[in-house]
């Protein structure tokens, strides 16, 4: 069954309203869809309907609710990936399997060592982000879709892990670290597990500098294992951990 988000305002009653021009397109013209046909619809907060299509026109269309439930795939705990921006088409990547593996949200993060510039259309980009997101959501029909939010320079990043209570733990993958695995840290972690950050580096990784900023702003330095990890691989290697410990 299809999958399509709406706004909490969209659900009235026991009916729920589409009224998204591409939606419409989408579920009329290639799907061919129509009434008496459902769909799975989700609130894009908490909760998901079976809807059954009862009317289509070309501003809308009207279903009625069948079935209300709170959302079955998504994480407890809210993981937020801070992302060196890498270069090519490897960012697709990373939030495609990122978002199959739960993450909540994805910030794109200029380091001292990223190779892209800021001045490439970055507005374009983030928008391609947010829709292979939204892309990935409905293949993997979890409740929310992943905000890829408005990217950060490193020093930004660093002033958002010292505003207090922002995060419960966050988690460096540090290659440099020899002493401390994630498992350690992970099976440790006593709190409340509601909002967790991880934090992975462009192709070049950190250098000296950036680590200590990190370090001193909170991050846990951790190792993800005896390899060192594409960045494309780091960051689903790291989620899919984290995950595996809270989680399942």
């Amino acid at each position: 069954m299809n999958r399509f988000f709406v706004d909490r305002d969209a659900i009235q009653g026991g009916n729920i309203e589409i009224t998204h021009k591409e939606d419409i397109k989408h579920i009329s013209r290639v799907l061919r869809l129509g009434p008496g046909d459902r769909l799975e619809i989700s609130d894009s907060s908490e909760f998901e309907y079976e809807a059954e299509i009862l009317d289509i026109v070309s501003s809308a269309i009207t279903l009625k609710i069948l079935d209300k439930q709170r959302f079955a795939r998504e994480p407890g705990t809210k993981v937020t990936l801070y992302q060196g921006i890498p270069k090519q088409g490897k960012m697709e990547i990373i939030i495609q399997k990122c978002v199959e593996l739960g993450v909540h949200a994805i910030v794109p993060v200029f380091t001292a060592r990223t190779v892209v510039s800021e001045k490439l259309g970055f507005e374009k980009k983030s928008d391609r982000w947010n829709r292979v997101s939204a892309e990935a959501v409905k293949q993997c029909k979890r409740g929310i879709i992943p905000e890829i939010r408005k990217n950060l320079r490193f020093s930004e990043m660093i002033a958002d892990f010292k505003e207090g209570g922002k995060y419960d733990l966050i988690i460096f993958p540090y290659e440099e670290e020899k002493e401390r695995s994630i498992k350690d840290v992970l099976r440790g972690f006593s709190g409340v597990r509601k909002n967790i950050a991880f934090i992975i580096g462009p192709e070049g990784g950190f250098s000296e500098d950036e680590a200590r900023a990190v370090i001193d702003a909170g991050g846990v330095s951790v190792s993800l294992g005896k390899t060192i990890l594409r960045t494309e691989t780091a960051g689903p290697s790291a989620l899919a951990m984290i995950m595996y410990e809270l989680e399942l």
